[in-house]
Protein backbone atom coordinates (compact mmCIF):
# COMPACT_ATOMS: atom_id res chain seq x y z
CA UNK A 1 0.00 0.00 0.00
CA UNK A 2 1.31 3.15 -0.62
CA UNK A 3 0.23 6.92 0.18
CA UNK A 4 0.19 9.79 -2.43
CA UNK A 5 -1.22 13.27 -0.70
CA UNK A 6 -3.30 11.20 1.76
CA UNK A 7 -5.03 8.81 -0.38
CA UNK A 8 -4.19 5.12 0.22
CA UNK A 9 -3.66 3.48 -3.34
CA UNK A 10 -3.26 -0.61 -3.60
CA UNK A 11 -1.70 -2.52 -5.73
CA UNK A 12 -3.87 -4.71 -7.02
CA UNK A 13 -2.01 -8.14 -8.97
CA UNK A 14 -1.06 -11.81 -8.59
CA UNK A 15 2.39 -12.48 -7.18
CA UNK A 16 4.19 -15.03 -8.94
CA UNK A 17 3.75 -17.78 -5.71
CA UNK A 18 -0.20 -17.48 -5.99
CA UNK A 19 -0.33 -17.94 -9.57
CA UNK A 20 2.15 -21.16 -9.43
CA UNK A 21 -0.29 -22.79 -6.31
CA UNK A 22 -3.28 -21.74 -9.02
CA UNK A 23 -1.57 -24.03 -12.21
CA UNK A 24 -0.56 -26.32 -9.79
CA UNK A 25 -3.98 -26.76 -8.35
CA UNK A 26 -5.79 -27.30 -12.15
CA UNK A 27 -2.75 -30.04 -13.04
CA UNK A 28 -3.86 -31.99 -10.02
CA UNK A 29 -7.93 -31.50 -11.02
CA UNK A 30 -7.60 -32.51 -14.62
CA UNK A 31 -4.80 -35.85 -13.35
CA UNK A 32 -7.49 -36.39 -11.18
CA UNK A 33 -10.83 -36.35 -13.68
CA UNK A 34 -8.78 -37.72 -16.86
CA UNK A 35 -9.50 -41.03 -15.94
CA UNK A 36 -13.20 -40.68 -15.38
CA UNK A 37 -13.59 -39.19 -18.95
CA UNK A 38 -13.28 -42.11 -21.24
CA UNK A 39 -15.81 -44.32 -19.37
CA UNK A 40 -18.18 -41.58 -19.48
CA UNK A 41 -17.74 -40.33 -23.49
CA UNK A 42 -18.87 -44.46 -23.76
CA UNK A 43 -21.27 -44.06 -21.53
CA UNK A 44 -22.71 -41.44 -23.45
CA UNK A 45 -22.16 -43.14 -26.67
CA UNK A 46 -24.45 -45.79 -25.60
CA UNK A 47 -27.50 -43.90 -23.99
CA UNK A 48 -27.33 -41.58 -27.33
CA UNK A 49 -27.65 -45.05 -29.69
CA UNK A 50 -30.76 -46.59 -27.45
CA UNK A 51 -32.16 -43.09 -27.59
CA UNK A 52 -31.84 -42.94 -31.26
CA UNK A 53 -33.03 -46.06 -32.05
CA UNK A 54 -36.34 -45.63 -30.35
CA UNK A 55 -36.90 -42.37 -31.76
CA UNK A 56 -36.44 -44.26 -35.26
CA UNK A 57 -39.12 -46.37 -34.10
CA UNK A 58 -41.03 -43.31 -32.96
CA UNK A 59 -40.14 -42.60 -36.75
CA UNK A 60 -41.73 -45.47 -38.68
CA UNK A 61 -44.28 -44.99 -36.37
CA UNK A 62 -45.05 -41.56 -37.39
CA UNK A 63 -44.84 -42.31 -40.87
CA UNK A 64 -47.34 -44.91 -40.75
CA UNK A 65 -49.49 -42.60 -39.01
CA UNK A 66 -49.09 -39.66 -41.49
CA UNK A 67 -49.18 -41.77 -44.44
CA UNK A 68 -45.99 -40.44 -45.53
CA UNK A 69 -45.17 -41.51 -49.07
CA UNK A 70 -41.21 -41.93 -48.30
CA UNK A 71 -38.59 -43.97 -49.99
CA UNK A 72 -41.46 -45.86 -52.16
CA UNK A 73 -42.24 -44.02 -55.30
CA UNK A 74 -44.53 -41.87 -54.17
CA UNK A 75 -46.97 -44.43 -52.89
CA UNK A 76 -48.17 -45.00 -48.77
CA UNK A 77 -47.18 -48.48 -48.48
CA UNK A 78 -49.48 -50.90 -47.74
CA UNK A 79 -47.79 -52.66 -44.91
CA UNK A 80 -46.69 -49.68 -43.72
CA UNK A 81 -43.51 -48.63 -42.38
CA UNK A 82 -41.14 -50.59 -39.97
CA UNK A 83 -37.90 -50.99 -38.41
CA UNK A 84 -35.81 -54.30 -39.27
CA UNK A 85 -32.97 -55.83 -37.13
CA UNK A 86 -30.58 -58.52 -37.01
CA UNK A 87 -28.52 -60.60 -34.65
CA UNK A 88 -25.96 -61.00 -37.38
CA UNK A 89 -25.77 -57.20 -38.24
CA UNK A 90 -24.78 -55.58 -35.14
CA UNK A 91 -24.00 -52.72 -35.83
CA UNK A 92 -26.86 -51.22 -37.38
CA UNK A 93 -30.35 -51.23 -38.50
CA UNK A 94 -32.75 -50.30 -41.05
CA UNK A 95 -35.67 -48.13 -41.86
CA UNK A 96 -38.14 -49.99 -44.65
CA UNK A 97 -41.57 -49.48 -46.31
CA UNK A 98 -43.39 -52.74 -46.28
CA UNK A 99 -44.92 -52.18 -50.29
CA UNK A 100 -46.12 -55.97 -50.08
CA UNK A 101 -47.65 -55.93 -46.71
CA UNK A 102 -45.71 -59.51 -45.66
CA UNK A 103 -44.72 -57.82 -42.35
CA UNK A 104 -41.30 -58.32 -43.25
CA UNK A 105 -38.61 -56.45 -44.64
CA UNK A 106 -37.53 -57.71 -48.42
CA UNK A 107 -34.55 -56.73 -49.88
CA UNK A 108 -33.66 -55.15 -46.79
CA UNK A 109 -29.90 -56.97 -46.32
CA UNK A 110 -28.69 -56.19 -49.85
CA UNK A 111 -30.34 -52.37 -49.26
CA UNK A 112 -32.68 -53.22 -52.15
CA UNK A 113 -36.73 -53.87 -52.48
CA UNK A 114 -38.37 -52.15 -49.34
CA UNK A 115 -35.10 -51.00 -47.71
CA UNK A 116 -35.25 -46.89 -47.28
CA UNK A 117 -32.60 -46.43 -44.96
CA UNK A 118 -29.31 -48.29 -42.90
CA UNK A 119 -28.81 -46.51 -39.57
CA UNK A 120 -25.75 -47.42 -37.66
CA UNK A 121 -25.01 -47.13 -33.88
CA UNK A 122 -22.56 -44.93 -32.79
CA UNK A 123 -18.73 -46.49 -32.50
CA UNK A 124 -18.39 -48.89 -29.49
CA UNK A 125 -21.93 -49.56 -29.25
CA UNK A 126 -23.28 -53.07 -30.78
CA UNK A 127 -26.72 -55.06 -30.39
CA UNK A 128 -25.77 -57.90 -28.02
CA UNK A 129 -29.30 -59.81 -27.43
CA UNK A 130 -33.05 -59.57 -29.98
CA UNK A 131 -35.78 -61.71 -28.89
CA UNK A 132 -35.39 -63.70 -32.41
CA UNK A 133 -32.50 -63.61 -34.48
CA UNK A 134 -34.74 -61.49 -36.71
CA UNK A 135 -36.95 -58.59 -35.79
CA UNK A 136 -39.92 -56.61 -37.78
CA UNK A 137 -41.66 -53.80 -35.79
CA UNK A 138 -44.25 -52.69 -38.60
CA UNK A 139 -46.69 -50.23 -37.68
CA UNK A 140 -48.82 -50.18 -40.40
CA UNK A 141 -51.61 -47.20 -41.58
CA UNK A 142 -53.91 -45.26 -41.04
CA UNK A 143 -54.20 -46.34 -36.86
CA UNK A 144 -51.51 -47.80 -36.62
CA UNK A 145 -51.28 -51.32 -35.80
CA UNK A 146 -48.24 -52.65 -34.76
CA UNK A 147 -46.63 -56.11 -35.80
CA UNK A 148 -43.86 -58.19 -33.97
CA UNK A 149 -42.51 -60.37 -36.56
CA UNK A 150 -39.61 -62.48 -37.63
CA UNK A 151 -38.22 -63.15 -41.34
CA UNK A 152 -40.78 -66.40 -41.42
CA UNK A 153 -43.44 -64.08 -40.46
CA UNK A 154 -44.23 -65.32 -37.09
CA UNK A 155 -45.65 -63.35 -34.04
CA UNK A 156 -43.16 -62.25 -31.64
CA UNK A 157 -46.00 -61.38 -29.06
CA UNK A 158 -46.98 -58.51 -27.29
CA UNK A 159 -43.72 -57.44 -26.71
CA UNK A 160 -39.87 -57.59 -28.06
CA UNK A 161 -36.81 -56.40 -26.53
CA UNK A 162 -33.47 -55.11 -28.36
CA UNK A 163 -30.60 -55.12 -25.98
CA UNK A 164 -27.45 -53.32 -26.46
CA UNK A 165 -24.33 -52.95 -25.26
CA UNK A 166 -20.39 -51.34 -25.57
CA UNK A 167 -18.58 -53.22 -27.70
CA UNK A 168 -15.29 -52.81 -24.57
CA UNK A 169 -17.89 -53.79 -21.79
CA UNK A 170 -20.96 -56.67 -22.63
CA UNK A 171 -22.22 -55.65 -18.92
CA UNK A 172 -23.34 -51.67 -19.93
CA UNK A 173 -26.41 -52.33 -21.55
CA UNK A 174 -29.64 -49.99 -22.74
CA UNK A 175 -32.91 -52.33 -23.34
CA UNK A 176 -35.18 -50.91 -25.65
CA UNK A 177 -38.85 -51.90 -25.34
CA UNK A 178 -41.32 -51.95 -28.01
CA UNK A 179 -45.42 -53.22 -27.16
CA UNK A 180 -48.03 -54.08 -29.60
CA UNK A 181 -49.71 -51.59 -27.56
CA UNK A 182 -47.39 -48.75 -29.90
CA UNK A 183 -45.30 -48.08 -26.67
CA UNK A 184 -41.44 -47.65 -27.28
CA UNK A 185 -39.60 -47.34 -24.53
CA UNK A 186 -35.77 -47.30 -23.06
CA UNK A 187 -34.47 -49.02 -20.09
CA UNK A 188 -31.91 -47.67 -18.33
CA UNK A 189 -29.54 -50.65 -16.53
CA UNK A 190 -25.96 -51.92 -15.49
CA UNK A 191 -25.28 -55.37 -14.47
Amino acid sequence: MKIFNGVKQFNKAFTLIELIIVIAIIAILSVIAFPYYQPARKQLALQRSANKLAQDIRRAQGMALGAEAEGVGGEVPEGGYGIYLRSTVQESYVLFADIDDDQKCNGCDSESGEFIERISFESGVEIQNLDNPFVNIIFKPPDPEVYLTNNGNQDLGSQTSIVICLIDDESETKTIKVNKAGLIFVEYRSY
